[in-house]
């Protein structure tokens, strides 16, 4: 599948109009529905497999930002063989209390994995939590930036922002 086909695909199976509030407080009248995308075992390899070519050659663990960065860490890690890290927003209270669970990130490069990034405001909270915990952060990626100022955030925040598609992108495929 060409990078073209595959932004059209992710358009055509989760583009939804109407009036959405973003996780940003921003009000949007469209919306990508991640989960579609992720659901769909075929579209979310085809993801994967295009998101390896973004990912730094010296990464040694994917982490995946719940909830929706957890499934494309999966699929990427399956595509890669890299091992996967699970981020919590916050850090359970019981058990390990840990922010991060499955591979091990102290000391190690990691890569954040998002879905779809819209102020960043998550990615950038998690960043904190990944760094505080030991984690190198090479980057993020993720499938959709909606270009509204979260590659920006990232940036300031000391963190490279690697996008699959932008909404400009996936608008184009979806229209042609």
């Amino acid at each position: 599948m060409t990078h073209q086909e595959l932004s059209k695909a992710i358009f055509e199976v989760s583009h939804l109009t109407g009036t959405f509030t973003l996780r940003s407080g921003k009000v949007s009248n469209e919306y990508f529905d991640k989960y579609l995308f992720e659901s769909r075992p075929a579209l979310l390899a085809a993801i994967a497999e295009h998101l390896k070519a973004l990912l730094p050659d010296n990464v040694q663990v994917l982490a995946g930002l719940e909830m929706g960065g957890i499934p494309i860490a999966t699929a990427l890690s399956l595509a890669t063989g890299l091992p996967a890290a699970f981020v919590r927003k916050q850090a359970k209270g019981y058990g390990t209390n840990k922010v991060s669970e499955g591979a091990e990130i102290s000391g190690v490069p990691i890569v954040i994995v998002e879905d779809v990034i819209t102020s960043g405001g998550q990615v950038v909270l998690s960043a904190k939590d990944l760094r505080d915990a030991g984690a190198n952060i090479l980057c993020c990626v993720c499938v959709i930036d909606r270009e509204q100022g979260g590659r920006e955030a990232l940036a300031a925040a000391g963190i490279e922002m690697r996008a699959l598609c932008t909404m400009t992108e996936l608008k184009a495929a979806g229209m042609s």
